[in-house]
């Protein structure tokens, strides 16, 4: 049996460009993976089967496990023997930590490993899978552009750690991207240098273009975004298409504190430190 990581990820930064023929919307992104994570156990089985635990989710072909494992099937011409998969569900559905597409990743990860497919055929085969898979397989600090497709892994971000806190409520990504596009495509605010950490103030613009559109969709997110800037005096920032929403810390022991602080606002509220890799065995069982 062989147990795999799948760890979240916050948009530090998120900028949207405008709707392109396709349908589909070009972004430029600065992606964290986070020590928040799903847990993947994959050994071969009889016939195909994927348990879920933890969350409420289809098991059958729609779920983007399979998915990933088809494609990967299809990208390296291989194969597999019949597979029965734990997923383990620890991070929120609908919330913008790419929870989805980090299982995706952990599921190439996993059966690439078992049959010795190359890291650039896995690299292939994330891209049709979903949009954030490819940064979700390469994870650390990952700079993504056009569609999620093309990513570069940056030099590791180091000397802080991010409080999350999910709401109670999801936000749907197609929802919010409608809800932008009918809004003119607004500009997201700027997140204020003075409260970033030192390694990200000579960054990209650190900025979340589809916040507007979340609180418009959800007005109660903006009543909770500033319950939660007050609690903890600094503003926070929303990753990805929401609902969750962050602020940066000295370290993983402050974060964790400030999320115990604010647990009863939300669904759940952890402190995570940065987590510099994409899906890693999980060593506690090999």
């Amino acid at each position: 049996m062989s147990a795999w990581l799948a760890p979240a990820k916050v948009n530090l930064t998120l900028m949207v460009g405008a709707r392109s023929a396709s349908g589909l919307h070009p972004v430029r992104s600065l992606i964290q993976t986070i020590d928040w994570c799903d847990r993947l156990t994959v050994v071969e089985g009889e016939e195909d089967r994927l348990e879920i635990e933890g969350a409420d989710l289809p098991d059958g072909g729609d779920n983007l496990v399979w998915k990933a494992i088809a494609a990967l099937e299809k990208e390296a011409g291989v194969r597999r023997p019949p597979l029965r998969i734990t997923l383990q569900k620890r991070l929120p559905i609908g919330a913008g930590l790419g929870g989805g597409s980090a299982d995706a990743a952990a599921a190439l990860t996993a059966v690439g490993d078992m049959l010795g497919v190359s890291p650039a055929r896995l690299r292939n085969a994330a891209a049709p899978i979903g949009s954030d898979v490819p940064a979700a397989l390469l994870g650390g600090t990952v700079w993504a552009e056009r569609f999620g497709e093309e990513v570069t892994r940056l030099p590791g971000l180091s000397g802080f750690g991010v409080a999350v806190l999910v709401p109670t409520f999801p936000l749907l990504t197609a929802d919010v991207y409608r809800m932008w596009d009918d809004m003119g495509e607004p500009r997201g605010r700027e997140f204020p240098s003075r409260f970033l950490p030192p390694s990200l103030r000579r960054s990209t613009p650190i900025r979340n273009d589809l916040t507007p559109a979340a609180l418009r969709l959800r007005p109660d997110l903006g009543d909770l975004m500033e319950a939660v800037a007050g609690q903890w005096e600094r503003p926070v920032a929303m990753s990805g298409s929401g609902s969750s929403i962050f602020s940066f810390f000295v370290d993983v022991e402050e974060a964790a504190g400030a999320a115990r602080e604010v647990e009863g606002l939300a669904s759940v509220a952890v402190g995570a430190d940065l987590f510099p890799h994409g899906p890693v065995r999980d060593e506690a069982v090999t």
